[in-house]
């Protein structure tokens, strides 16, 4: 498999391994980008980078023999070993180790499901957070539920004791592992190597597909993995060529406490639905009731304001429980009754999938185009409530 250089520049510049982090403190966490990649690692020679186009929160080095060093940008870094080889002598402890081939791996994040499976690597999934019903793929929905994936507690109350006997080498976790760092502590203490992806920082909608490249780095499956980033990436490129429709959108979900939880603009799903042909309708942090690293919190007066007049509203149903009808969506705040798209019955749902299937992201923007131009053409991730 060949390889080419990356935009290194915008990384970051090249820095000796000697310099790097260890990773108990390595300042988890944080989102300015991959740390700088080394020049030589123990002896294996000089690196050449990994293609990455979009991804912007790690970065991939390729060694001679089949070596490969991802770097994450929360400072974590993994060297992968290839089958048969070991892991050079005099390694710096600041590198964790991954070796292939790997089996009975621990797969917390639901987001990976799809990259995996797209790489054919499922068989290497023993354990998981997810639970057959919640999962987003049929094929590891039917694994869980014939025992050949182990369904292995929740994230933050991981069962210990059945992931030690499996052998578990190597779990991939999401950000929310941040959030309970004592997991992360025990998972290392049984000597599970703990990988926390974070596509989810991605600031581009094809940067979180192109953890796809990382994954098959792990599981040896780096020609697979790029056929399928190219194909979506070219699908993705020839549905987004269909121009703007000049339709508004509003995409959120009322929360418990009655205010409209919605994405922050220039958002990956921002940019699939104007990608789609839509206006997103963004609201600014400031004045806000609240906010996270992906999300705006507006007061429901405030987003009857600037979303009223939305030509279509999706409603986010993959946060709450969502909703069934136009009646039903009503019922959550009496406002909603005038905003256009009630009125005109431009309103659709979608559920928890839509964030999880980022190899479908082609067939997603392009049932978001339906909704939007009102094509009537039928779609699978979205549905008009009526």
């Amino acid at each position: 498999m060949s390889f080419s250089i990356t935009r290194r520049d915008a990384l970051g510049a090249v820095a000796a391994l000697g310099t790097l982090l260890p990773l108990a403190a390595c300042g988890r966490g944080e989102k300015n980008g991959p740390t700088e990649p080394a020049t030589d690692t123990a002896g294996l020679g000089e690196p050449t980078p990994v293609t990455l186009v979009h991804a912007t929160q790690l970065t991939l080095d390729a060694y001679d023999g089949g070596y490969r060093l991802a770097s994450l940008a929360n400072g974590d870094r993994l060297l992968v070993v290839p089958e048969g080889a070991s892991a050079p002598e005099g390694l710096s402890g600041d590198v964790a180790v991954v070796r292939r081939p790997l089996q009975n791996v621990y797969l917390v994040s639901t987001g990976m499901i799809c990259l995996v499976e797209a790489i054919g690597a499922l068989d290497a999934v023993g354990v998981s957070s997810v639970r057959a019903e919640d999962s987003p793929s049929e094929d590891f929905a039917a694994r869980l539920e014939d025992g050949t994936i182990a369904y292995g507690g929740i994230y933050r109350a991981p069962d210990y004791e059945l992931i030690a006997a499996s052998g578990c080498p190597l779990a991939i976790e999401n950000t929310n592992v941040d959030h309970v760092p004592e997991v992360r502590t025990k998972l290392e203490e049984l000597g599970v190597t703990v990988l926390m992806e974070q596509s989810s920082r991605e600031g581009d909608m094809l940067g979180r597909l192109e953890w796809i490249k990382l994954m098959g780095a792990l599981f040896g499956r780096e020609e697979e993995a790029a056929e399928v980033f190219d194909d979506v990436a070219a699908r993705v490129e020839a549905v987004s060529k269909e121009g703007p429709t000049g339709r508004t959108v509003a995409f959120f979900y009322i929360n418990e406490d009655g205010a409209a939880v919605t994405r922050r603009a220039g958002d990956y799903f921002c940019q699939m639905i104007e990608a789609a042909g839509g206006e997103y309708v963004s609201f600014a942090e400031e004045g806000a009731a609240g906010s996270s690293p992906t999300t705006v919190t507006v007061e429901m007066e405030r987003f009857y304001e600037g979303a009223r007049d939305a030509d279509v509203i999706i409603y986010n149903g993959t946060i709450d429980e969502g909703v069934d009808g136009l009646k039903e969506l009503v019922e959550k705040n009496a406002l909603l009754a005038d905003f256009r798209a009630v009125r005109n019955g431009d309103v659709w749902a979608c559920d928890s999938d839509l964030y999880q299937q980022m190899t479908s992201m082609a067939d997603i923007i392009c049932d978001l185009r339906a909704a939007i131009s009102g094509s009537g053409e039928p779609a699978t991730y979205l549905w008009r409530l009526s």
